[in-house]
């Protein structure tokens, strides 16, 4: 009897190990309900946990990556301004004959009463030099501005001066469109304003395809970034160049990751510049039908503490300017498909099904029943060798077989 008590102790012990492991079942990620239970450390959250609604989705979208709203001044720019090393041609009128430039010469012959004078660039301190008027400031003026300075200095000597002063090389104002175009380099402003697409497209546009490439501009010292597709599907972010600005574009195929109960796991491609969280679902091939909890589906991202603050999150426990937030969409809710069909995905986003809690059952009782299979399997081998003991040794003496819990006669 000893050794019976003995093999009871070790199943009791085994189910009580097996009880104690169920918390250790092997899962995918998170359970549902440790997503939702936020605090974790103390009252220190990890991440701001967000519902899926549509507020939020409205909130999104305002705040969307566009260099509409880093450069707000959609103003046409007022024009081609001279700069040191641009190169001026100019031209001086006189009303007639015996004036500054055409003396009262009956013998000479001539076009009409005006003289080009040779073409020569804005030095270095800004000035170009006029016969009889001395230097005339350029840099930073226009030619209209320029045309007046040179009128006003002539107008006590020549006979009723007037001037035309054009740009004839220009080298100081220019933008630069660099990185994944056919034609990468150097342009001129153009003087009545030019928008992005427009000095992309004089670059030779984008090398590979639009909806992985990205555009960014830097203005002032000051930088921003928009998809491509963004200048072409919201005019708004369409802006006029201004000088000395610099246009970079370069590829980032968008990429988003799924796991847990969808219906495959893995990284997956946007291939589109616009990709909706039900498209991107669609993508991973829905939901596993037969582990799926259709409400606890979750997206991890990280926002701006500006964001985060807009979508009802308390930043005041997260160190940074990025914050983790984890958006909760209810897919048991119908209105739930035209939410996540609203819902713009973003690079490197992560897509998380969490498992129904009645997977976690089964999964719990399989345990369970592998942990009292392990327990009997010793109970039974005894059983039998006490068993063929007596049958060899004739004995008729009854033998009890334990099995579980169950004591059989």
């Amino acid at each position: 009897m000893g050794l019976w008590r003995h093999l009871r102790g070790g199943a009791v012990a085994l189910a009580v190990l097996g009880l104690v492991g169920c918390t250790n079942m092997p899962v995918s990620g998170p359970q549902s309900w440790d997503i939702t239970a936020v605090s974790h450390d103390g009252d220190i959250a990890p991440y701001g946990l967000v519902k899926l609604t549509s507020s939020a989705v409205k909130t999104l979208k305002a705040s969307a990556p566009r260099l509409a709203g880093y450069f707000p001044d959609s103003r046409r720019p007022d024009g081609v301004r001279f700069g040191i090393g641009d190169v001026v041609g100019v031209t001086l009128f006189e009303a007639g004959a015996g004036g500054l430039f055409f003396p009262n010469d009956p013998g000479t012959i001539r076009n009409g009463n005006y003289v080009t004078l040779p073409n020569q660039p804005v030095d270095s301190r800004g000035n170009i030099s006029i016969p009889y008027a001395g230097t005339i400031a350029a840099a930073g003026r226009t030619p209209t501005d320029v045309q007046k300075s040179i009128v006003e200095a002539l107008r006590q000597r020549a006979l009723e001066p007037q001037a035309i002063v054009t740009l004839v090389d220009q080298r100081a104002t220019s933008i630069s469109v660099l990185g994944d175009v056919r034609n990468a380099g150097r342009f001129a402003v153009i003087p009545n304003g030019e928008r992005l697409l427009e000095s992309i497209a004089r670059a030779g546009g984008p090398s590979g395809a639009g909806f992985e490439t990205w555009v960014v501009l830097e203005r002032d010292g000051r930088r921003a970034a928009a998809p491509f597709g963004a200048l072409v599907d919201e005019p708004a972010n369409n802006i006029f160049v201004r000088d000395r600005d610099i246009i970079y574009l370069f590829r980032q195929p968008e990429t988003f990751l799924a796991f847990g109960a969808s219906g495959r796991q893995g990284q997956f491609n946007f291939d589109a510049w616009r990709v909706t969280l039900a498209e991107a679902v669609a993508k991973a091939s829905g939901l596993n039908d037969t582990s799926a909890d259709p409400g606890s589906v979750f997206l991890y991202r990280g926002e701006t503490r500006q964001v985060a603050e807009k979508l009802g999150v308390d930043t005041k426990g997260f160190d940074g300017p990025i914050i983790p937030i984890i958006y909760q969409l209810d897919l048991r809710d119908p209105a739930g498909f035209f939410l996540a069909g609203s819902f713009e995905m973003r690079n490197r986003d992560v897509i998380y099904v969490s498992n129904a809690a009645s997977v976690e059952t089964s999964k719990f009782l399989s345990f369970l029943r592998l942990i009292i299979a392990t327990a009997n399997d010793p109970i039974i081998a005894a059983n039998g060798g006490y068993a063929l003991k007596s049958a060899i040794n004739g004995g008729t003496t009854s033998t009890t077989i334990v099995q579980s819990t169950q004591t059989l006669r």
